[in-house]
């Protein structure tokens, strides 16, 4: 089956970078739609970041906008979340997420993450001060 497998997080300064991977594995796979969720403790679930495969389309949450990059190594199957200026509002549980479903381009894509076929385990980013 496919699995989605995360890589990264940790702990860092308020204003530093973190980088994020999820590396897709089995067969078959093919996801048009890719992209990123965070949960902090006692909010709801946020579409963080999404990506149209191939194209080379990314659409961003306002929270991150300007300061986050969603991308995609197709040799490796892998999708990066690189996080800079890190602030203690990015605290929080980070998944990726892919839909095998078509979509026209990013911003469709980030309202299309909630029902992905396929989940990564999470990964904790936690920002001090």
């Amino acid at each position: 089956q496919v699995q989605l497998v995360q890589s990264g997080g940790g702990s860092v300064q308020a204003g530093g970078s973190l980088r994020l991977s999820c590396t897709a594995s089995g067969y078959p796979f093919r996801s048009n739609c890719m992209g990123w969720f965070r949960q902090a403790p006692g909010k709801e679930r946020e579409e963080v970041a999404a990506l149209v495969t191939g194209g080379s389309t990314t659409y961003y949450a306002d929270s991150v906008k300007g300061r986050f990059t969603v991308s995609e190594d197709i040799a490796t199957s892998t999708l990066y979340l690189q996080m800079d200026n890190l602030m203690d509002e990015d605290n929080a549980m980070y998944c990726c997420a892919a839909r095998r479903i078509w979509v026209p381009n990013a911003s469709k894509c980030l309202s299309q993450l909630a029902q992905s076929d396929y989940w990564g385990q999470g990964t904790q980013v936690t920002v001090s001060s």
